[in-house]
This record gives C-alpha cells, structure tokens and sequence, in this order.
C-alpha cells in the first residue's frame, strides 16, 4: 500500500525554518501532482504548496515568499521548505499525492 511518509516536523522559534520531507507517494510513472497541506487546531485544511510532475508550482497566499516546495531530481522526495516562520504556521502538514493518497502529518509548532 503506497501512502506517503512526511517528516521533518518540531517545534522552532518564530522567524525560524524548518524542511519537511514527503517520500514513499509512489513511483515516477504514477504521480502527476504533489501537495502540502495543512491543518491547525480548530481550522479546516488548507493547502499550502503544491508542484506537479512539469514542475509547475502553486502557493497559498499566506506562505508565498516564505515556502518553497521542490522535489529531488528522482522524484524519491518532496521537500517544502519552511523560512520566516510565524505562529500562524502552527499546524499538522500533510502529504497528498495525486489529491487522493494522504500521508499521516508531521507537527510544526512556531512558538517562543
């Protein structure tokens, strides 16, 4: 059963970065589009990042300048790197492969 596998996840300062890794979301020939999502307490999910298999990318206003979503060049990992953190970021971020395969979360808690 393919299911993506996030992680990277913590706790970090405000102003801070975090990198978040997706992998296990299937294999070059089946994947057409990978995104970042996120949840906060009491919030519906969102989406933060996405980039498909031409590399085309898509950011939520709240993160653009500050996210970057990118892969390796195998299509092994998805990377979304996180800079000038703030406690708004604070949410679970999920990996969704294809808008149909989800990953399990990893935390990102922004606090001082």
């Amino acid at each position: 059963q393919v299911q993506p596998v996030e992680s990277g996840g913590g706790l970090v300062q405000p102003g801070g970065s975090l990198r978040l890794s997706c992998t296990n979301f299937g294999s070059i020939f089946s994947i057409y589009i990978i995104s970042w999502y996120r949840q906060a307490p009491g919030k519906q999910r969102e989406l933060v990042a996405s980039i498909s298999k031409g590399g085309t990318t898509n950011y939520a206003d709240s993160v653009k300048g500050r996210f970057t979503i990118y892969r390796d060049n195998a299509w092994n990992t998805v990377y979304l790197q996180m800079n000038s953190l703030k406690p708004e970021d604070t949410a679970v971020y999920y990996c969704n492969a294809n808008y149909n395969l989800w990953g399990k979360g990893t935390l990102v808690t922004v606090s001082s």
